[in-house]
């Protein structure tokens, strides 16, 4: 009888939650790892975004008129690029490309970032009130989850746009772009939600029924803990493999509403303002349109790699055997 040969993988994998399962396969996808490094240099660049213009030297809103002819055209070849504009400048205005672009990566994450987390919050505290209160509670979030995928949620961001503006400015909100911002993130959060909401009512629906969920309840356990110690920590892998794939989305949309015109405006460095100046002089200055887009389609890009990473890595119908 041949020996039975015991791997060091399975004996490891002895003891682990999960996370640390999930998390152990993830790093084993070449892909995922190089998208998280991706997603990674984007958010640094947005975080220190004040510090790296300062020491590159490239101001995003000042006007260099020397750089640009008197049709407002680069003066240089690929848009005038140099040692002092190493991406080039704005037609139009002479801003430095460089520097608008590393601002631009902190508005679009800012929204991003901000629109994704308003309206996680909000899908998994309606989807567990739905999946454990169930009855005519559940009915009713459903049917108003229903009525939100029902409006054609683009046409109706650009229709609504500047009077529900003006509207937020009566309420107090400072004019321009900080009431824009504002209306953004509010229709990214009322038409957002509901996603996020029947993965985890459908979630819950499931965890309730399971051995340790009853056992926490036949010993007394309140909701407070049911939901904080019980289920909550078996949605996180799903909540975060949502919030991977949304993110990049309102990224796009962001950058979209900017090209349309009824997003954030100039002076702000913004990717789809950038995008929309771009069109007008594509064919005297092709390098403005590649490069706000070339860096809108990495950073979409990186996240939607990530969000395959994670989303392999903590589904638990694949395969185990790789640990």
């Amino acid at each position: 009888m041949e020996p039975v040969v015991t791997r060091d993988d399975d004996s490891d994998s002895a003891g682990l939650s999960p996370w640390q399962l999930g998390m152990r396969r993830f790093k084993k996808g070449r892909l995922g790892v190089i998208a998280l490094w991706v997603v990674s240099f984007f958010v640094f660049v947005a975080i220190f975004a004040p510090i790296i213009v300062r020491v590159l030297n490239v101001d995003p809103y000042a006007l260099d008129r020397n750089s640009i002819n008197d049709f407002g055209l680069p003066k240089g070849p690929l848009g005038s690029m140099s040692w002092n504009h190493p991406l080039g400048v704005e037609p139009g205005t002479g801003r430095d490309i460089l520097g608008r672009l590393i601002y631009g990566t902190r508005i679009s994450l800012l929204i991003g970032a901000v629109g994704t987390l308003l309206s996680t919050s909000v899908g998994v505290l309606l989807g567990m009130v739905a999946g454990l209160r169930r009855g005519w509670v559940d009915s009713l979030i459903s049917r108003i989850g229903d009525v939100a995928l029902a409006f054609p949620s683009l046409l109706l961001i650009i229709a609504l746009a500047n009077p529900m503006t003006q509207r937020l400015e009566s309420w107090g909100v400072p004019r321009g772009n900080t009431a824009k911002l504002t209306y953004i993130l509010a229709i990214l959060t009322i038409f957002g939600w509901v996603y996020m909401a029947r993965l985890v009512r459908g979630q819950v629906l499931s965890l309730r029924e399971r051995d340790f969920v009853e056992a926490a309840r036949s010993f007394g356990a309140g909701t407070g803990h049911l939901v904080f110690k019980q289920l909550l920590p078996n949605l996180w892998p799903q909540i975060i493999i949502f919030v991977a794939m949304s993110l990049p989305g309102y990224v796009a949309l962001e950058a979209t509403l900017s090209f349309l015109g009824v997003g954030l405006q100039a002076p702000t460095a913004s990717w789809g303002i950038m995008l929309g100046d771009s069109v007008r002089y594509y064919r005297a200055d092709t390098a403005y349109l590649f490069i706000p887009g070339g860096a809108l389609l990495l950073l979409v890009l990186g996240f939607n790699l990530l969000a395959d990473g994670l989303r392999d890595a903590f589904d638990p119908r694949s395969d185990r055997q790789q640990l």
